[in-house]
């Protein structure tokens, strides 16, 4: 993958997305994250059959099913254990994350890194607002106490609504990217066109008793909403002001995808306590981030961190916004 042509960053610009195909390489940045995972299933399969929430660990069937499998009889959700980023509050020592080698290579693969330098200038500075999303099929996902899908389809939101204000002039490109063929049928992302033109909108936490932050459906027009299917290798460029949301996963298989987000180096992240770094410079090559394991130490320092000192607030808005009544 080399630059956005023309066309695509037209299309960026005058749409808030675009969606480019061949982004990354499958073999040489998505199968060794497929690979790396499996390991970190193992390894929660083995714990939860030690403390009896699962009868057995599923060791014969392939990731998807097996993933499937133990958050259903867990009625648990563990995504936590594969996620590359740390929760917004309740941050503990023993808080699992994965960050690891294969991770990082998918952060910094050539592809995306080109990508991104087309939006955001040849400074480009990983921001630590990432993360894997594994989707189980809502049909046999576990349930909260009001029965909603844990962990399911994603509310409409903005990007830039789930970062500290300090962030409202920096440049972030979110890179959305699946690690298997994405359809409306399992989850894809949908967009509102041109919604990046307009103001940051209020999100309401828990709106109509759903989990999470989202904008109130009267504030932009859902019904230029369109659905965008991206297939493994592929990449849904946003802007942190394009309006979306994810579809439920109808299907009998799960949505498993990466959320990456970059910005001009020196900008503000909008999550300070997290750690980003130097991706790409053509100004100080040698300020560039290589080393996979310092990129999980300086994770692995953050939990620690934030453990013994006061955890940070990720959230501008509350329900006493009229919008959310």
């Amino acid at each position: 993958m080399a630059a956005l042509t023309a066309e695509q960053k037209e299309h960026f610009d005058e749409y808030g997305f675009v969606h480019v195909e061949d982004v990354f390489d499958p073999e040489r940045d998505i199968d060794p994250v497929i690979d790396e995972y499996a390991g970190v299933l193992n390894a929660l399969a083995d714990r939860l059959l030690a403390a009896g929430k699962i009868s057995s660990d599923y060791s014969e069937l392939p990731f998807g099913d097996r993933v499937t499998k133990i958050y259903g009889e867990s009625k648990e959700i563990h995504n936590q254990h594969f996620d590359f980023s740390l929760p917004q509050n309740g941050v503990k020592p023993d808080t699992p994350f994965w960050a690891g080698p294969a991770i990082f290579g998918a952060l910094t693969a050539p592809g995306v890194l080109d990508v991104a330098e087309s939006i955001v200038g040849p400074e480009v500075y990983s921001n630590p607002v990432q993360h894997v999303r594994i989707k189980v099929p809502e049909s046999v996902s576990p349930r909260d106490e009001n029965g909603n899908v844990m962990f399911g389809a994603t509310p409409w939101h903005q990007d830039a609504g789930v970062v500290n204000p300090e962030a409202d002039e920096t440049n972030i490109l979110t890179v959305w990217f699946p690690l298997m063929d994405t359809s409306v049928e399992n989850g894809c992302l949908a967009v509102v066109p041109g919604s990046h033109r307009g103001e940051l909108l209020t999100h309401c936490p828990g709106y109509r008793d759903r989990p999470g932050l989202q904008i109130p459906e009267n504030l932009f027009n859902i019904g230029d909403s369109m659905p965008v299917p991206v297939k493994r290798g592929g990449a849904l460029l946003l802007t942190k002001k394009t309006v979306h949301s994810s579809l439920p996963n109808v299907s009998d298989r799960i949505r498993w995808s990466f959320d990456l987000r970059y910005q001009p180096t020196g900008q503000a992240t909008g999550r300070s306590v997290f750690p980003g770094f130097v991706a790409r410079s053509a100004a100080d090559p040698e300020s560039e981030l290589h080393d996979a394991n310092t990129w999980y130490e300086m994770w692995r320092d953050t939990r620690d961190s934030l453990v013994i000192g006061e955890q940070p607030s990720f959230n501008r808005w509350d329900n006493d916004d009229p919008t959310c009544a």
